[in-house]
């Protein structure tokens, strides 16, 4: 029976002529079909193609390194020299401690995961800001002001809370400073007064290091620009691991078997495992102003990464002097690594 639809081509030259087809299931399709872009006037051609989701996307998105100041050019490098300094601190002197309340195989797992946590962190902190950024057009964000936009940006019960999120994320991070701040003038201090002692020098209080050594802080605290102290925070990097280099080779020098030492101790002692070790390795307070002022920020995240070179060697460093420091000294291990080594040979 004859499709009605489909009208009767009554010769070969019509059917030659004509421009529709039979298809595979007995209907008639255009060959030509009408393409709505052809029959367009050329000056309505825009920048926005079809996403694969069917959105459209602008195909120049707003690029936040390309309008952050010139001023703020910290190179990959500099950025690692920050981060590294921020989270290698004395708190390294402090992890044989840290391995004496969990034991040694406990110590060094525990290192390793509370160090990939804090990398984890860190990266969801910064991605988040760095998408923030695109979408509100602004080349860089705080915390304070991350905090802020993520709430406004989320559901609409919590987005009341964003100006408390924002107090919040400043006074957290003030405390967190000031802590910080307090316990590392202390501990240049002591061992100020430790050398001081040694070689005859005067008898002074701690009280009276700790005014010296701030002197000396004060006015780097009042440089702005992180790339002026790039140099800075390279010279301390290498002191710094000079002395951890010290530091181990006493540890190592002449070790007891692993046997006379615990692997795993009561479960009341890892609460001051964790602080410790999170007190130790955590450098949060200075990610965000070191991404800020870099170049190339996309070199932070990814694969090597600023942000995964440092943490891989701040877990790897700081497991490492746990488990030497306390593998050495044991259960008469003290607060500070320094306070174990010998005096008579500084």
């Amino acid at each position: 029976m004859k499709d009605p639809k489909i009208p009767p081509i009554r010769t070969v030259q019509d059917a030659y002529s004509s421009k529709i087809e039979l298809a595979y299931n007995g209907s008639r399709e255009d060959l030509d079909p009408y393409v709505p872009a052809e029959h367009r006037p050329t000056e309505s051609n825009t920048s926005i193609e079809l996403a694969y989701n069917g959105s459209r996307e602008d195909l120049d998105p707003y690029v936040p390194a390309e309008h952050r100041p010139t001023e703020s050019n910290t190179s990959s490098f500099g950025a690692l020299a920050h981060l590294l300094k921020a989270s290698l601190g004395s708190g390294v002197l402090a992890m044989p401690l840290a391995f004496k309340n969990a034991g040694l195989l406990v110590g060094v797992i525990g290192t390793l995961i509370i160090g990939f946590i804090c990398g984890h962190v860190i990266h969801v902190l910064v991605k988040t800001s760095q998408q923030l950024c695109v979408e509100v057009k602004k080349p860089s964000l705080g915390y304070a002001d991350t905090c802020d936009l993520v709430f406004q940006n989320g559901p609409k019960p919590v987005r009341k809370f964003a100006p408390f999120a924002r107090e919040l994320a400043d006074w957290a991070l003030a405390v967190t400073h000031l802590g910080a701040c307090c316990v590392y003038t202390v501990v240049i201090a002591e061992s100020f007064k430790q050398v001081s002692d040694v070689y005859g020098g005067p008898n002074w209080s701690v009280t009276v290091y700790c005014g010296l050594t701030l002197v000396v802080l004060i006015p780097l605290t009042q440089i702005s620009t992180l790339k002026y102290l790039v140099p800075f925070s390279a010279f301390a990097n290498f002191v710094w691991l000079g002395s951890i280099c010290i530091s181990i080779y006493y540890c190592l020098r002449d070790p007891p078997k692993i046997s006379e030492r615990n692997l795993a101790t009561s479960v009341t002692g890892i609460p001051n495992f964790i602080s410790t070790s999170l007190f130790a390795m955590e450098g949060i307070g200075v990610v965000m102003p070191v991404e800020n002022e870099m170049s190339k920020p996309h070199h932070f995240l990814g694969c090597p990464g600023v942000l995964n070179i440092a943490m891989s060697a701040v877990a790897v460093l700081y497991g490492f002097v746990g488990f030497a420091g306390y593998l050495n000294f044991g259960e008469q291990v003290r607060g500070s690594l320094t306070l174990n080594l010998p005096q008579d040979e500084m």
